[in-house]
């Protein structure tokens, strides 16, 4: 699916809107975007994390079974490691 943004008339540069879509008046608090940031960040972590040291990415299978059995199970170890991660009774690793 490709999606496509409105084109403006012929002989018209595009015009560049103030608002970013974080807050109505434009310009979004400090907090605000630190926040979005360390999400980004933590999405960016999760997703390789999957792939690396869970593998995420090693399915080779060909039928959508297979895979939705592998995506599964991977999904619930991401769980129990993120579970783990932030249980305060773990016992840190050395």
């Amino acid at each position: 699916m490709r999606m496509a943004a409105p084109q403006p008339p012929m002989g018209r540069s595009p015009q560049v809107s103030s608002g970013d879509g974080i807050s109505r008046s434009g310009v979004a608090p400090l907090e605000q975007l630190v926040h979005l940031a360390k999400l980004r960040w933590r999405v960016e972590h999760d997703d390789r994390e999957l792939k690396d040291a869970l593998g995420l990415d090693h399915f080779e299978g060909r039928s959508f079974k297979g895979w939705h059995h592998h995506v599964t199970l991977v999904s619930a170890a991401h769980a129990f490691v993120t579970l783990e991660r932030l249980d305060p009774k773990a016992a840190a690793s050395a």
